[in-house]
């Protein structure tokens, strides 16, 4: 006889009498916002209203929101949220770049964990939106995954992202008899590899310029002050954020600004707010300006066209000359990298 003895996990050392199980495999799902499905009134409308419905999202009692939402808001928000989609959107694949890119990134991952750990299966969904959570995980699980990782794509932790997607993960487990094994990966906003990506991102994007930037912005996605004061610790981790890629890129204090962007509805929200900002940066005599979006781990409506488009017409009407926006990271070579990293760690004991 030749050869190694068959391993107690191969199906040749099983005993006749064994059951028939599928090899055991493990999931990794990528967890992102959502996207309408199309830029039209009806789209725009059923999204907007799954995603302003959600309780994390808009923290009042549904007898009062709901009133609001479905017989004002939704009246007149879906044209308006329609025309900026239209701005960004990828007509070729008919859809918004974030699926456009949230695919590319688990199509990259595929890739790679294809020749390190066979037995990954890494897949995608959306928080709101196609493609649906619960048919994702119910897809991981009809694949044979008995282990699932979840990662939220969202550096920095905050209820109305991270748990409402780990709400809905949760939602589809209720009704599962057989319920895969769960991990969630935690918030990454402070890690040295994320920091290093960002770092990397920024510097090759600044060097393709044939000018210099006076001043870089930080642009967050903003959060209702309450929010922070009940505990939510989202704006902490982005001033960490800040705080280790200023540090990265060795710049001082006035390099990096942190700003709060996409506010809605009459609360106050964190600040700095980002249109105000380079409004007083341009009155002060700024004429060369860039801006970055760490929170985003993908382009989208708010960095498009709210960033891209939006805030770069307010600084160049308020007196600025140069604008220029650092893309995301989306499914470059150095997300990727970090996010390979990171899924190795989070996977430990499981791999």
């Amino acid at each position: 006889m030749s050869g190694k003895a068959p391993s107690k996990f191969s199906r040749q050392a099983w005993p006749k009498e064994h059951p028939d199980l599928p090899d055991p495999k493990i999931g990794v799902l990528l967890l992102n916002l959502g996207t309408p499905e199309g830029t039209d009134y009806p789209a725009m409308r059923r999204y907007l209203s799954e995603f302003l419905s959600d309780r994390r999202v808009v923290e009042l009692t549904p007898w009062l929101w709901q009133p609001i939402l479905q017989l004002v808001i939704l009246s007149t928000r879906p044209k308006r949220s329609g025309a900026a989609y239209k701005e960004i959107w990828n007509e070729e694949l008919e859809e918004s770049p974030l699926k456009t890119i949230t695919r590319g990134q688990a199509e990259g991952l595929t890739q790679r964990f294809a020749k390190l750990y066979p037995q990954v299966t890494l897949d995608w969904a959306m928080r709101y939106g196609l493609p649906a959570v619960g048919d994702r995980i119910e897809a991981l699980q009809e694949a044979g995954c008995d282990r699932i990782l979840l990662l939220p794509l969202y550096p920095h932790y905050s209820a109305a992202t991270t748990a409402t997607a780990c709400d809905q993960v949760f939602r589809r487990l209720m009704t599962l008899r057989w319920q895969p094994s769960l991990r969630v990966a935690p918030a990454y906003y402070d890690g040295p590899a994320f920091i290093n990506a960002l770092a990397s991102s920024v510097t090759e994007s600044l060097e393709g310029l044939d000018w210099a930037p006076e001043e870089t912005i930080a642009s967050y996605h903003g959060l209702p002050k309450e929010n922070l004061e009940k505990g939510d610790p989202y704006h902490r981790h982005c001033l960490k954020t800040s705080r280790l890629l200023r540090e990265r890129l060795g710049w001082d204090g006035r390099r990096l600004i942190t700003t709060f962007q996409s506010r809605f509805g009459p609360k106050e929200w964190l600040q700095p707010y980002t249109d105000e900002t380079v409004k007083h940066l341009a009155a002060e005599g700024v004429k060369r300006l860039a801006i970055v979006s760490p929170g985003f781990s993908a382009d989208c409506v708010e960095t498009l066209e709210e960033i891209n488009i939006g805030v770069r017409e307010t600084f160049l009407e308020a007196g600025g000359e140069e604008f220029h926006y650092i893309p995301c990271l989306n499914d470059s070579a150095h997300h990727l990298d970090f996010l390979t990293g990171y899924i190795e760690k989070e996977l430990g004991g499981w791999l």
